[in-house]
């Protein structure tokens, strides 16, 4: 009832629930990417027979929900300027599959100085 993988080095152990328990976006693979040819790639390949969502959420073929989302994005919504993730979240919010030009665009409208790598 029990499957031992390895996923990028990392050991993971799935438990077979039986027909009470089914995946639900409650459980969901976080995935950072750094530029966005990765993410456009793991997105269509994971999307591939499922769901594509909001905010870089998308569930594939079996139902398992997957977050596919631009280290940076972190650093946008971390930042101490609440008006920089303001425009940042409101841009996302549009967004299926994020857009990493169009979060630096909005990070960057409320200090035009900055230049966020």
């Amino acid at each position: 009832m029990t499957v031992t993988f390895e996923l990028v080095g990392q050991e993971l152990v799935a438990l077979n629930s039986g027909p009470v328990f089914s995946f639900s976006p409650a459980i969901s693979l976080f995935v950072k990417c750094e530029t966005q040819n990765e993410m456009d790639y793991l997105w269509e390949k994971l999307s591939g027979g499922g769901e594509k969502e909001q905010c870089g959420w998308l569930k594939d073929k079996y139902r398992v929900s997957w977050q596919i989302v631009p280290t940076v994005l972190g650093h946008m919504l971390l930042d101490k300027d609440a008006g920089k993730t303001e425009k940042v979240m409101k841009a996302l919010l549009k967004m299926g599959k994020i857009d990493i030009q169009k979060l630096k665009q909005a990070y960057e409208k409320s200090n035009p100085d900055n230049n966020l790598k």
